[in-house]
């Protein structure tokens, strides 16, 4: 069992469930907070969000990268392929989708914005959950 493809499922895993505790704990909380200290609000969470989602991002790009370059023995190829494209897909959703949806959040509460966040963030948690599938694939074969 190559140690890379381990450490790939655990990353992938743990960004799965913070992706669900995001999904299920903190979006809905934004509809509570009250509308003067939304903007404020959002910014403090985009800055600490990042310090928790950034090293999950590089450590998958990384781990990724290796499993598709190095080819290690026992690892499934069509399963490494099939989480590169979970993880693309939550990288373009999250920078084409939520990033702007967050930047309009950070002006103040926009219903419409917050709407299409969820709408954004169901994908990424799909896509993620689909990325532990194949991850577990990969190393289990």
């Amino acid at each position: 069992m190559s140690a890379v493809a381990v450490a790939h499922l655990l990353l992938v895993g743990g960004y799965a469930g913070f992706q669900g505790t995001v999904r299920a704990l903190v979006y809905p909380q934004f509809t509570a907070v009250p509308a003067s200290a939304f903007a404020g609000y959002e910014q403090s969470h985009s800055r600490r969000i990042s310090v928790v989602v950034g090293p999950l991002f590089a450590g998958q790009l990384v781990t990724t990268g290796w499993l598709l370059l190095a080819r290690p023995a026992g690892v499934v190829p069509a399963a490494v392929l099939g989480s590169a494209a979970c993880l693309a897909v939550v990288l373009a959703v999250t920078a084409w989708g939520a990033v702007p949806q967050h930047r309009r959040l950070g002006a103040g509460f926009d219903p419409a914005a917050y709407a299409a966040l969820l709408r954004v963030d169901t994908v990424r948690l799909v896509a993620a959950a689909a990325n532990v599938a194949a991850s577990a694939w990969a190393v289990l074969g």
